[in-house]
């Protein structure tokens, strides 16, 4: 059981603020609405455990996480810490190089009861980042927010605890995106299939050449000054392209579609099979 009476300060980013940076994958927010979703009906929002590394810039690289049980309540939160060790460990048995770097929680911004779990993950590992989600949508969007904490002191006396907003980078592949752009969105007819999502993704690809095109005739027509480092991701981009006919790039097109073909049909007989395997053990018993 954890409790405090210290005020909570919420900050906006400011250009001397802070030189900590961090990147979260597209998994780790999903992991997190997906927990929300299924959140006991008494629970207004859930808290869990961030894992990743400290990159050699300085970055941390959020890659993963876990929902953690808690209960908020006049000013006290209690945590079920057992089970974050056993998740922790359970983690690192498949992926030893994730470490705890911080915590997320849904909702706004933070709250009284974040300076209380913070303190907590300050102890787990040093300089903790607070990842926010804002799964309610309230600004017509996902607020996706990081920030830091520095207690605020006078003497020996501990007034306040001031959260910090740091830069937070959301970059991620295109087919990471899609699911991204869906889940951004308050309302959804279905979700696409494998071929809508190729069919999005190669649309949004072609206006991403289109604008190669027109920046590199502008660049040779004088309209527009170079920039040194547009040219080298552009060199990089093209030389990370195979070189391949359009006669092998069908056919490897054409073998995907076919093994994901397999696994489908393959997923349908399994289903079946345990369905009617169910239906037989069922009578069995009733018999």
């Amino acid at each position: 059981m954890l409790t405090t009476e210290r005020t909570v300060l919420q900050f906006t980013p400011t250009p001397s603020s802070t030189s900590l940076s961090a990147k979260v994958h597209p998994l780790v927010i999903f992991n997190i609405c997906d927990c929300y979703v299924r959140r006991s009906d008494q629970a207004e929002r859930v808290i869990g455990t961030l894992l990743g590394s400290i990159l050699p810039d300085g970055t941390v690289d959020i890659c993963n996480s876990y929902a953690v049980p808690h209960n908020e309540s006049s000013g006290q939160v209690a945590l079920d810490i057992d089970y974050h060790h056993n998740m922790l460990l359970s983690h690192q048995k498949v992926n030893p190089k994730e470490v705890i770097v911080g915590w997320y929680s849904t909702g706004l911004g933070v709250t009284g009861g974040s300076a209380l779990i913070h303190d907590f993950y300050s102890r787990e590992v040093p300089s903790p980042i607070h990842l926010t989600v804002d799964t309610g949508f309230r600004n017509g969007d996902t607020a996706i927010k990081a920030y830091v904490s520095v207690n605020l002191s006078l003497g020996e006396n501990q007034l306040a605890a001031q959260f910090q907003e740091i830069p937070l980078d959301l970059r991620m592949v295109e087919a990471e995106r899609v699911g991204f752009d869906i889940l951004k969105t308050t309302t959804v007819d279905k979700l696409p299939n494998d071929l809508e999502g190729m069919e999005t993704s190669m649309q949004r690809l072609l206006v991403l050449i289109d604008d190669i095109y027109k920046y590199v005739d502008d660049v040779v027509e004088g309209r527009a000054l170079p920039d040194n480092d547009i040219g080298r991701y552009l060199a990089e981009a093209v030389s990370s392209l195979p070189i391949l006919s359009p006669q092998v790039f069908d056919k490897l097109v054409n073998d995907n579609l076919q093994d994901n073909l397999l696994l489908l049909y393959l997923s349908s007989i399994t289903r079946t099979q345990l369905s009617l395997a169910e239906k037989l053990n069922t009578a069995a018993q009733i018999l």
